[in-house]
């Protein structure tokens, strides 16, 4: 027993001696010899580490002598240190090219926190890394495959929306996301969603504006953070971080096409299939590469242009003869985008950066078809009847510029950014049918514009001795919003009478006036109408101890149309042992109504009886709202909490689960239509010579609850390496209650009826769950995905349920790198050809056999890619 306690004492007396010998100090500083406090000291392989402090000092008990330190700084150089036979070691940082136009971690001010501390969900998405091994090429498409909570459709038959895919976060509301670009807010489109399966009423941000090649990663904040960065981040915040790369570029070029039918049977009992068809030939090219400047500073530009072509899916009229599309499918795109970041030292530890891009989309997409025998037809122009074209001209621009530096350890960005997107209609293939034989057959039809002006100072700073740590965030925003709507030209709107049927020898009938397809905006229209808003926040967050974290937000604005609004948000992590750790959060949060929907206005002429009346999408703000009673649009509030843990339950497994509640009141929804029968309003529309018209209104409440699972698992097999991802999101929507204007009481079913309704709960399916396989050994990789997509229901124009079932779609690819330079991939998305369930094409949103849900309507797309690197 004695020697046994010998022997232990001296065991004891060599793990202090040891212990005493693996003890490092040293100090940071950067190229100016001054000090850099909060520099992160990490012993590589390890949790161990600490900061530095207001001198630059830290010391570090090692676990072994021979360990390797990893330190860094907000905009400098991360650097290795190995601490063999060393006591001591000083560093000097110098500026990083990376990190001068890198932002924080989105949802987290805290510029030495990762993603995988924080107290919310954050998924990061290498864009950089995966765009060559995925069949889509557009961010929207990206990001419905690779993102379970996140659901975008290509809209078919749905005017506008055929041209900008909207999107979801969690089944919310496309405008209930907010998006930023390296942290900054990244505008809106112009485009107020008024048809098709998703966002009906909404507005929303066109992500397909910035191309993939520009873009180093993605974050999704999927947590209510309306706190931390305003208006619209009810659902979460998207965080797109642009690539910043030097003295290197890359290009790309790919060709695909969808290849789908093969004789699948879509009507067993009439002996209908859908035959072999190859269309929408899609080709995109791009090139990215960084300069490196003078003392560290750097500019990375991208040049991206894509090229997509219609597709055509029949509609078998013998099978529905109420159909309404001759021409059904997927619409054409010509995209061309130009995208810059950049970033160059100043004096002292000061930075200036700047990042935006330039953009042009060129659209084109088939309306419902006119009869030969239409009154919306003239047979001396077209007789069999015609298919109009609706085309679009979207303009995109945005820039952003600020001067990042430090003093007294505090960090601080001041910063200004301008967004502006326009959209105009053109329409061809088309006629005035009230100018009979006299009419033109292509038209201007108009359009809007939004632009979005913001400046701020932001400012934080981290206070390491503070219990384990705590940082604190401060900042104010000043955003002005301009939104114009401008008129078509006049053949584009007008309804002329007799007199010109006279002149051409036409009868005396009344027809429709306007472009068939779309109308043209009228000058009754035109509007030109401002906002401005300006909002404080203060965030923080501490480290009570090395396994909590507690963090908060307040922030407060005022809004010129609507008044004031303050949320908060609390967030906690608790970490119980290495590999679990608990995480929640509770907030409110708000989302301001966006000015399309204030302000937008539509105006068509029809007749009736030989009466001409309008029909209108009546803006909120004019005279027509208030006659009838419908109030004026303030702001949807919400209220989230979540709750979850993360785990790494063996070696190569992660595993992330959160549930989540998000109840919102006063969402802003496009009500029915109201016509002159009406026993309430019938009267009032009927004086104003209106026939029937629809408001934007704040009517609805929801309550959405969810859960979020990723798990991964990568092993080694034989000399390469699997990762397997397994990601799914479960949703349930209801809705509370539905809020009419007083006057209205009682006519829920019309001011936002039973379809309507269909149409929000089928954008927040119930699930979508994703399992990912990706094999690489060598230069050989390849990678298989599932998707599965939940069963839907919608109300056709019927009134009848229309059913959808679950599907699950498969993508393939294999790459090879052929060398250091080139690469080379080839696959397929939905090689099973997999459809939603069809439906009657002469009572369904699109027109078509297939509503804009799940998968879509393609089908088979396969696709080659060759990239290079120089």
């Amino acid at each position: 027993m004695r020697k046994f306690v010998i022997c232990f004492m001296a065991i004891i007396c060599c793990a202090m001696a040891a212990t005493a010998q693996t003890v490092i100090k040293g100090k940071v500083t950067d190229r100016n010899n001054q000090p850099v406090e909060g520099a992160s000291v990490k012993e590589k392989g390890t949790s161990n580490g600490t900061t530095t402090d207001k001198d630059g000092n830290y010391t570090l008990k090692l676990s072994s002598p021979d360990a390797v330190l990893l330190i860094s700084g907000a905009g400098l150089t991360e650097q290795e240190v190995s601490t063999k036979g060393r006591s001591s070691a000083d560093v000097t940082l110098t500026q990083s090219t990376l990190s001068m136009g890198a932002v924080e971690v989105v949802g987290t001010r805290s510029l030495k926190r990762s993603a995988t501390e924080t107290a919310v969900p954050i998924d990061i998405i290498p864009v950089a890394k995966m765009t060559n091994t995925l069949g889509q090429v557009d961010l929207n498409q990206i990001l419905q495959y690779v993102a379970p909570s996140f659901n975008s459709n290509r809209q078919s038959g749905a005017d506008g929306a055929d041209h900008i895919d909207p999107a979801t976060l969690r089944g919310l509301g496309p405008d209930q996301t907010l998006v930023l670009v390296n942290g900054k807010r990244y505008h809106q489109s112009a485009l107020v969603n008024l048809y098709g399966s998703r966002g009906r009423g909404n507005t929303g941000t066109d992500l397909n504006t910035i191309p993939a090649a520009a873009i180093e990663r993605i974050e999704i904040l999927r947590d209510g953070a309306a706190a931390q960065y305003g208006s619209d981040a009810i659902a979460g915040v998207i965080n797109i971080v642009l690539k910043s790369n030097v003295n290197s570029g890359s290009g790309n070029v790919s060709f695909g096409q969808f290849v789908t039918g093969r004789g699948k049977s879509l009507n067993s009992e009439k002996g209908k299939v859908l035959s072999n068809t190859s269309d929408g030939a899609t080709i995109n090219a791009n090139v990215n590469y960084g300069f490196a400047l003078k003392n560290n500073g750097f500019i990375n530009l991208t040049g991206d242009v894509l090229m997509k072509q219609k597709t055509y899916r029949p509609n078998f009229e013998a099978l529905y003869p109420d159909n309404y599309r001759q021409k059904f499918g997927d619409g054409a795109i010509n995209n061309y985008s130009l995208w810059l970041n950049g970033a160059v030292p100043l004096k002292g530890a000061a930075s200036l950066y700047v990042f935006g891009g330039l953009g042009r989309r060129e659209g084109s997409a088939f309306a419902y078809t006119r009869d030969a025998g239409s009154e919306r037809n003239v047979t001396s122009i077209y007789p069999n009847g015609f298919n109009p074209m609706i085309e679009s001209r979207i303009n995109d621009a945005s820039i952003s510029f600020g001067v990042r530096s430090k003093s007294h350890g505090w960090n601080t960005d001041f910063n200004a950014t301008l967004g502006v997107n326009r959209f105009e209609y053109l329409v061809k293939n088309t006629l005035n049918s009230s100018l009979v034989a006299l009419s033109p057959t292509r038209f201007n039809s108009g359009g809007f514009q939004l632009a979005q002006n913001t400046i701020g100072f932001h400012a934080n700073k981290a206070f390491p001795k503070v219990a384990k740590g705590a940082n604190v965030a401060v900042g104010t925003e000043l955003r002005q919003d301009q939104y114009k709507l401008f008129a078509g030209e006049l053949n584009s709107y007008k309804q002329f009478g007799p007199v010109v049927f006279s002149i051409s020898g036409g009868d005396t009938t009344f027809r429709p006036g306007g472009a068939q397809g779309f109308p043209g905006f009228q000058p009754q229209d035109e509007v030109n109408r401002g906002r401005v808003n300006w909002g404080t926040y203060v965030d923080a967050e501490l480290d009570a101890s090395k396994n909590i974290l507690f963090s908060g937000a307040i922030r407060a604005e005022n809004y010129s149309d609507f008044g004031w609004t303050a949320n908060f948000k609390l967030a906690t992590r608790m970490k119980v042992t290495d590999g679990f750790s608990f995480r929640a959060s509770v907030s409110t949060g708000f989302r301001a109504p966006s000015l399309p929907q204030k302000f937008f206005s539509s105006t068509f002429t029809n007749v009736a009886a030989g009466q001409i009346y309008e029909i209108k999408i009546a803006p909120n703000s004019g005279a027509l709202a208030r006659a009838v009673g419908i109030p004026e649009l303030t702001e949807e509030k919400s209220f989230n909490a979540s709750f979850g843990f993360t785990a790494k339950p063996y070696k190569n497994i992660t595993l992330t689960v959160d549930g989540y509640s998000v109840n919102i009141k006063d969402r802003i929804v496009l009500t029915g239509l109201f016509d002159q029968s009406d026993d309430a309003i019938g009267d009032i529309l009927k004086n104003l010579n209106v026939g029937a018209a629809q408001f934007f209104t704040n009517a609805v409440d929801t309550r959405t609850t969810g859960l979020d699972v990723i798990a991964t698992y990568a092993p080694r097999i034989g000399k390469g390496r699997l990762g397997v991802t397994f990601a799914g999101n479960f949703n349930n929507m209801k809705l509370d209650r539905v809020k009419t204007a007083p006057g209205l009481a009682g006519k829920e079913d019309i001011y936002y009826g039973r379809r309507e309704q269909y149409f929000l709960l089928a954008s927040a399916p119930p699930h979508k769950l994703s399992l990912s396989l990706d094999y690489k050994i060598n230069q050989f990789s390849t990678n298989l995905r599932f998707t599965n997509f939940a069963a839907v229901e919608i109300i056709d124009f019927g009134d009848n349920v229309e059913r959808f079932r679950s599907k699950t779609t498969t993508d393939l690819s294999f790459s090879y790198q052929v060398s250091k330079r080139f690469g080379l991939t080839i696959g397929g998305a939905n090689i099973l050809d997999v459809y939603p369930d069809h439906q009657d094409a002469g009572l369904t949103e699109t027109g078509g056999m297939w509503e804009a849900v799940q998968m879509g309507h393609g089908g088979s797309f396969f696709f080659g890619k060759l990239g290079i690197k120089f």
